[in-house]
């Protein structure tokens, strides 16, 4: 079976919720979105704590491709873990929500790297127009956007304290940290719902985007549909194979194939249809549509070092039968009217800082969360605790990520090269002991009790081999189909694939270096650019 459309969008994910939503407005555009997880509306999602039951991956992978990646010499061959979301919304449905556009000099420098037209001021006006924030319009903010920004509805006071602790060690507060300057403790603005129907619901990109449309004529929208192949004729793209239900289908677009599979599916797909590093189709006898020996490649993501310690407060997030009693009620009062401790985003407060007077911009990030956090919420303490986490913005260390076989069924092979860089290991240890002081300041002596796992902890060796034993990802890759116009770029700056026609790549992985912060909202911005480039040919 095969149906024909102008576009065609492969993932359902930030990009592609808001690329699907654009190109659509024009109803002489036929747009199809192929997504392999579910619509994403289920309680879970809307839920903002329904993170925690969604994140481990286990005992079922709930609206979460839960990848792992290769054993990482860095981290003492430990095998990391890489929850994706598989949902309309993808990771926007199963994130913490915290919405960060990253510093502004990390869109100059990608401007700087090979692809104008992505300075901050070019990129400024996307974001805007994206976001529909709780605190109104401004010369940097936008209110009129679908996404709503919201501040968070009910954070705790230790996040108010956490703040405090940060200023008493020298890093100043600072309300906007999306603001003309970045460095300093803040309380994050989430992606959540502020409107009086949906307040203190998670503001996904499909529930942003995508669901208040669905019912275009001219939108085909397929869950759980497995892209399998790119279509080519030639070196054209006319179409994508994928599989639903157990049979195997094509929809076929006569404008443009549109790839928003996030950095491990785009390249994957890449290779699997016949483009990428020669060596890499070669292995997998999969017949050469193009050589491009970047796809999967420059793959950077942010490795994220964690304290924690258990509380005597019980206004946090805690295991037991005592929390369970409070959560019931606190599940209430969120379906009442959107606010209490099930609206948290977990990660409440957070700062940029600078490791040294001589950087030019924050180089280490932190996320301060209500709970014991351990192993991405796959390993449980019982009562209440907090914890922190840092991480370098901009790692040095570069992985891949390459094709585990030619079956589209299965998991990209992940290579992240986690401190493969020693540059990157000697700033999270600075980073590290300076999370560790604002811990243990007196801001904090009201929660903190004991510390898990690193009380004895003193020596630059007893610091790196913490490092090594328990960091992992803070669930920011990207770069694996970078823009530029070097060797290595799989994109031009409209985000075109280098040597083939009528396909591009929608996603972070075009993303040519990391940005200082989360990168959700960075996504949204590039769908929402690319969104007008496309339109722009199309007229």
């Amino acid at each position: 079976m095969a149906q024909t459309f102008d576009y065609v969008i492969v993932g359902g994910g930030t990009a592609g919720c808001v690329l699907a939503a654009r190109l659509s407005e024009d109803p002489k555009h036929r747009v199809c979105l192929i997504e392999a997880g579910g619509e994403g509306r289920d309680l879970l999602i809307r839920l903002p704590a329904g993170v925690v039951a969604m994140m481990p991956g286990k005992p079922l992978k709930i609206n979460n491709w839960a990848f792992e990646t290769t054993p990482q010499p860095g981290l003492m061959n430990r095998k990391g873990y890489q929850p994706r979301g598989k949902a309309l919304g993808g990771s926007s449905a199963i994130n913490a929500m915290l919405y960060v556009r990253g510093n502004q000099a990390d869109y100059d420098e990608w401007a700087s790297l090979g692809c104008p037209g992505w300075s901050f001021k070019d990129v400024l006006p996307y974001f805007m127009k994206t976001e529909n924030n709780e605190r109104g319009a401004s010369a940097l903010r936008g209110d009129q956007g679908p996404l709503q920004v919201s501040n968070q509805k009910s954070p705790r006071p230790i996040s108010k304290a956490f703040v405090k602790a940060c200023v008493d060690n020298g890093i100043p507060a600072n309300d906007d940290y999306n603001g003309p300057e970045q460095a300093g403790a803040f309380l994050y603005q989430v992606t959540q719902f502020h409107d009086q129907a949906k307040n203190g619901q998670r503001c996904s990109a499909a529930a942003a985007y995508l669901h208040p449309v669905m019912t275009r004529e001219n939108l085909t929208v397929l869950t759980r549909a497995q892209a399998r192949r790119i279509l080519f004729e030639g070196k054209k793209a006319v179409g994508v194979e994928y599989q639903q239900g157990g049979q195997i289908h094509q929809a076929h677009a006569e404008r443009e194939v549109l790839l928003s599979g996030g950095a491990f599916n785009s390249p994957q797909l890449l290779m699997l249809s016949g483009v990428g590093p020669e060596a890499e189709l070669k292995r997998h006898q999969i017949e050469p549509v193009k050589i491009l020996p970047g796809v999967g490649k420059n793959l950077q993501d942010h490795l994220d070092c964690i304290l924690s310690y258990t509380s005597k407060d019980t206004d946090l997030f805690g295991i037991g039968l005592g929390a369970l009693v409070t959560q019931i009620g606190q599940y209430l009062q969120w379906r009442r009217d959107g606010t209490g401790l099930l609206s948290t985003p977990f990660a409440e407060g957070g700062a940029f800082f600078k490791s040294s007077p001589d950087v030019d911009r924050p180089d280490l990030q932190l996320h301060f969360c209500i709970s014991v956090v351990d192993d991405h919420a796959r390993k449980l303490h019982r009562g209440y605790g907090f914890s922190c986490h840092v991480c370098v913005v901009r790692p040095k260390s570069r992985g891949e990520v390459f094709l585990n076989s030619a079956n589209p069924m299965d998991a990209p092979g992940i290579d992240p090269q986690f401190l493969s860089d020693e540059r990157d290991l000697e700033l999270m240890r600075e980073g590290v002991k300076t999370m560790r002081k604002i811990l243990q300041s007196p801001a904090l002596a009201h929660y903190r009790n004991k510390e898990i796992y690193t009380e004895g902890m003193q020596s630059d060796e007893d610091i790196d081999a913490h490092i090594r034993s328990r960091s992992d990802t803070i669930y920011h890759p990207v770069g694996t189909c970078k823009m530029g116009m070097d060797d290595l770029a799989v994109v031009d700056p409209q985000l075109r694939v280098h040597g083939l026609q009528n396909l591009r790549v929608v996603d972070a992985s075009i993303m040519p270096r990391l940005i200082g912060g989360n990168t959700n909202a960075p996504t949204f911005m590039i769908a929402e650019k690319a969104a007008d480039m496309i339109l722009a040919k199309s007229s």
